[in-house]
């Protein structure tokens, strides 16, 4: 796969376990996986749990963000989360826009 955008989600946590995230993570990739569009490569997450990223990359940041956005509305932690696309065209021209959930 030629892997030139990214998606990072930043969203405030808070919670005292990390199950739910590893379920939403988990949610995500059996989403991704057969749509072949791209992959979550990983995650972040404070060792406070007070907030974390997400990473996904794929040949489209947006088919990605259109991909995982109802997940990531129906998910109470990421009210409000920041999700960044970022887009290359090959070169070393990169522009990006944020979304606020």
């Amino acid at each position: 796969m030629n892997i030139e955008q990214e998606v990072t989600v930043f969203f405030l946590y808070g919670k005292s376990q990390i199950r739910p995230l590893h379920q939403l993570i988990d949610r995500i990739r059996e989403t991704l996986l057969p749509m072949k569009i791209g992959e979550l490569d990983g995650h972040e997450i404070a060792t406070d749990l007070s907030d974390g990223y997400l990473f996904l990359y794929g040949p489209s940041a947006e088919a990605l963000f259109t991909a995982i956005r109802p997940i990531l509305n129906e998910t109470d932690f990421m009210n409000k989360a920041i999700v960044t696309l970022r887009f290359q065209d090959g070169s070393d021209n990169t522009s990006e826009y944020e979304v606020t959930l």
